[in-house]
């Protein structure tokens, strides 16, 4: 093989630079859009995958898997009441599984009107190690799932571990979803292309505002991440005065709904809620981001 040999392209979407870029508004003519990705997730006990507070133990790691579930019976309701204070929605990434595990979590976030975005049936696999026909079945089960959840079917997808086959935007678009949040590489929404044709769109998800990289990979903590959030807002702030840009918050109950971390989280979103409320940004979801630059691309063509 010659070394200038053509080097493989995710073939999804072309480059662009963000600063080429025709300009466009959101609703009302904000500048930067601010969503909340609450994980709700369930985890097998004794086998499968798992963020962990301490080394992993021989099965059944009973250290692990009860600090995770520690996020669904207490972690997630004091978030939740937190969001509801600052009167913050939020997407809600959600695991099926949970429909049978914890449903009233679940009804919890479909009461407050929050978005369900579909996040796999369970955090102990990894979509990628499916064949196309069991990922296939994936998705369109927990799509069905979903709909008959909240009567409505979901717009968005994120897989477990944002782990992907080279088929799953394919798939996602085959199956009736609008978006994905696996894909981290722009501040705007990107049409990506499908082997159908239909267009898939990819909504920004943080992998640097997302407590799990974060506060179990790079071992910052409550002050620290909240102290980030804030700065990446108000440089984003700054910045959306050129492009209107997105700006994901991820977030795990059974890491941020610890009370020291929620108190900082606290800080973090009182300080947004305040912009909110001078009318600088928009706060909602990844599919009314989708929706409105999905508009505003028929518009033009």
């Amino acid at each position: 093989m010659s070394t200038f040999s053509t080097i493989p392209d995710n073939g999804r979407f072309a480059y662009s630079a963000i600063t080429d870029r025709h300009d466009f508004t959101w609703p009302q003519g904000k500048r930067l859009a601010v969503y909340i990705g609450f994980n709700l997730e369930h985890f097998a006990f004794g086998e499968g995958l798992g963020a962990g507070i301490g080394p992993a133990s021989p099965q059944p790691d009973v250290l692990n898997y009860s600090w995770r579930e520690y996020g669904n019976r207490v972690g997630a309701w004091r978030c939740l009441e937190l969001f509801d204070q600052l009167r913050l929605p939020t997407a809600a990434l959600i695991n099926t599984a949970l429909m049978d595990h914890c449903p009233d979590l679940l009804r919890a976030v479909i009461d407050r009107g929050d978005e369900l975005v579909g996040h796999g049936h369970s955090n102990s696999f990894r979509q990628s190690d499916f064949t196309e026909d069991a990922e296939r079945e994936l998705l369109a089960g927990c799509r069905e799932r979903i709909a008959t959840l909240q009567g409505q079917a979901p717009a968005g997808w994120l897989s477990p571990w944002i782990s992907e086959s080279r088929t799953t935007p394919d798939l996602l678009a085959e199956e009736g979803y609008t978006y994905t949040l696996n894909w981290a590489h722009d501040d705007q929404p990107t049409p990506m292309q499908t082997r159908s044709g239909q267009t898939l769109w990819s909504i920004p998800y943080p992998q640097e505002l997302n407590d799990i990289p974060m506060v179990m990979g790079r071992h910052l903590d409550g002050a620290a991440f909240a102290d980030m959030i804030i700065d990446n807002f108000d440089e984003m702030l700054q910045q959306s005065q050129q492009q209107s840009l997105v700006m994901g918050i991820a977030l795990h109950p059974y890491i941020v709904g610890q009370p020291y971390r929620l108190r900082h989280l606290r800080r973090a979103l009182q300080h947004i809620a305040a912009a909110r409320d001078q009318g600088d940004i928009w706060v909602t979801t990844p599919g009314a981001i989708c929706a409105h630059r999905q508009s505003l691309q028929l518009l033009a063509s």
